[in-house]
């Protein structure tokens, strides 16, 4: 077994980057423009905007990628990630296909995809996570994390509130003798993962108005919450019903909603079918300024009632859902 590590986190203002190398820039025009003015230096000899999260489309990218490589028009030495989510984990496939090393700069605190060794892509109606690799390198600038959208800029906190409902899942799963002996509860790491969450909620209002102590609270918190999962070598501790709700709501909504306008509401739904009160983690996601009401109310109850077959379906871990109109 190969426990993963957090990449090195570099704390830095972009325009203190220093990068001679030819690079592969993996981003968009909205998270471009957002850095391009701090990172005019860098040499970019090929751009990349991936459009989808499946394995067919980075694998084209991929293929297409080695392709150009092999031609000496295209001396890469290290490939940029600038952005969130679809472009951090297409830029994370892409350098475990190449070996190219790996350098990720978050514009937003929107998810803890730049932490992690695996890429979340889309398959049959749900999320799998692939193994790819942890970056390299991750430049934060604090300063830039808090000229984000509001609604993008500390948004991976429901990465962490997820555990509220979370470890209700996984301890009630054990009460019933539905872990299997991989997902045992570990009483330590569940204690474990109920501080980082305190962390998280004490950090709300500051990480949400852009202060630099409460965004970097709140990335320790993601990188804390990741790195407990890579020891346990599962994701109990953070992933449950919340997120079964926030995969399944995905199918029924238009493309373009972030993970949090998906996952928050998920939160806020289970934790009420869990019996959990729910103001505190509502105070907490309104403070950094999560949407909560995207998602029409009917499309909410559609994917609650269709919740257990999905959960079923795709053979997700045990908890509340698969309980919901018992």
């Amino acid at each position: 077994m190969i426990i993963p590590s957090l990449p090195p986190l570099e704390l830095i203002p972009l325009d203190e980057l220093v990068e001679p190398n030819p690079i592969l820039l993996v981003t968009t025009p909205d998270a471009w423009e957002s850095v391009a003015a701090d990172l005019r230096s860098l040499n970019i000899a090929l751009r990349i905007e991936p459009l989808e999260a499946t394995m067919p489309h980075w694998m084209t990218l991929a293929a297409d990628l080695l392709n150009k490589l092999r031609n000496t028009q295209y001396p890469i030495s290290n490939i940029y990630s600038v952005g969130t989510s679809l472009l951090t984990d297409t830029a994370k496939y892409l350098a475990s296909q190449t070996k190219l090393p790996l350098t990720c700069i978050p514009t937003a605190l929107a998810d803890a995809s730049f932490l992690t060794s695996t890429s979340a892509a889309r398959h049959a109606g749900c999320v799998e996570y692939v193994d790819t690799q942890t970056p390299n390198r991750v430049i934060v600038d604090l300063d830039l994390i808090a000229t984000a959208p509001e609604p993008l800029r500390a948004a991976g906190i429901c990465e962490v509130l997820s555990s509220y409902t979370a470890l209700w899942d996984w301890e009630m799963a054990e009460e019933q003798d539905k872990n299997p002996p991989e997902m045992a509860l570990a009483p330590w790491a569940a204690d474990a993962a109920e501080a980082i969450l305190q962390g998280a909620l004490d950090c709300a209002p500051a990480a949400g108005e852009g202060d630099p102590d409460g965004l970097k609270q709140l990335l320790d918190c993601l990188a804390m919450s990741v790195q407990l999962c890579n020891q346990l070598g599962h994701t109990r501790p953070k992933e449950g019903s919340e997120h079964y709700f926030a995969y399944a709501v995905e199918n029924h909504v238009d493309p373009g909603h972030s993970q949090a306008e998906l996952l928050a509401p998920g939160i806020l739904r289970i934790a009420k079918k869990q019996d959990q009160d729910v103001e505190e983690i509502k105070y907490a996601l309104e403070a950094c300024h999560i949407p909560l009401n995207v998602i029409p109310k009917e499309i909410v109850k559609k994917t609650l009632r269709e919740l257990p077959e999905y959960v079923e379906r795709h053979g997700l871990p045990y908890g509340v859902a698969h309980e919901l109109g018992d």
